[in-house]
């Protein structure tokens, strides 16, 4: 068990790595005997982890196995080598006090699934972790609003926050709502307007589903602009909001003054040239 403040937040399950009968699976079937056998034993619990010593994986209470995946950095600088006991680098990567704690409050989402209506608990894997954490850090020194913890080489209010490259299937939805609710809930940031910005209805409307779901996480309910008269209306305020808008809703060429209030976050899915030239034209 790994206990905050005496609350039972994490549950590592291990099994003996000598035991060729085992493996991290038959320590993923005892969580789910915890499950329906010891109830409250999970009542308070965060983050699940099995491992047979060597190989680890982590989840949530709600994760099948298929979901319980690698967390393969520790500090987000490089990936661990291969060499490297799968365990220890989750042990780490995840239950640093830091860490642990920037786990707990940013980057865990409950989300009721549109078809069975089961809630699911979401973690967020060690990519999007570190690669979020790295990009709020980057936005606030872009902006001009506080020194970055660590920079990758930008200076201070050069609104030039860089690109978070994803893989198909990496989870860029998610990455963008944990992003957006650590964005929304810096201090530096002062409560700032984000806008969601996409080329095509459909990803428009795939990515609002995605955060009105887990609009708890936000603090607030998206909001979707259904035309540039619309988007005008939404925007004419003093602060805070996550707007969802497309390229060709844009009302208005922004300032570097509209931008130190108005945040725009690029879902760059499939986007065209041309929707990107019409993207950059918009900043």
């Amino acid at each position: 068990m790994v206990f905050l403040n005496g609350l039972p937040l994490g549950l590592i399950e291990l099994k003996n790595a000598a035991d060729e009968g085992t493996t991290i699976w038959s320590a993923y079937a005892q969580l789910q005997t915890y499950k329906a056998e010891i109830t409250s034993l999970l009542s308070y619990n965060a983050v699940l982890v099995v491992s047979d010593g060597l190989q680890a994986r982590i989840g949530s209470i709600t994760t099948n196995q298929e979901w319980f995946k690698l967390w393969r950095s520790v500090d987000g600088e490089a990936i661990a080598p291969a060499t490297a006991l799968e365990l220890e680098t989750l042990i780490r990567g995840v239950f640093e006090p830091q860490r642990f704690l920037d786990l707990l409050l940013h980057f865990i989402v409950f989300e009721e699934d549109p078809d069975s209506g089961a809630t699911r608990k979401i973690i967020a894997g060690y990519h999007q972790f570190h690669a979020v954490n790295a990009a709020v850090q980057e936005t606030v020194r872009a902006s001009g609003l506080g020194p970055a913890a660590r920079t990758l080489g930008g200076q201070l209010g050069d609104r030039r926050a860089g690109v978070v490259w994803h893989t198909q299937g990496s989870g860029k939805s998610f990455s963008m709502l944990f992003y957006a609710a650590r964005i929304v809930r810096h201090p530096a940031m002062q409560n700032p307007t984000l806008v969601v910005l996409t080329d095509r209805n459909d990803l428009d409307d795939q990515l609002f589903g995605q955060f009105q779901r887990c609009a708890d996480i936000l603090g607030q309910t998206p909001l979707q602009a259904a035309s540039r008269e619309h988007l005008r209306a939404l925007l004419n305020r003093a602060s805070g909001g996550v707007v969802f808008t497309t390229v060709l809703q844009r009302p208005w060429k922004l300032t570097r003054q509209d931008l130190r209030q108005l945040k725009l976050a690029l879902d760059q899915r499939g986007l065209s040239e041309t929707s990107l030239a019409t993207a950059r034209a918009a900043a």
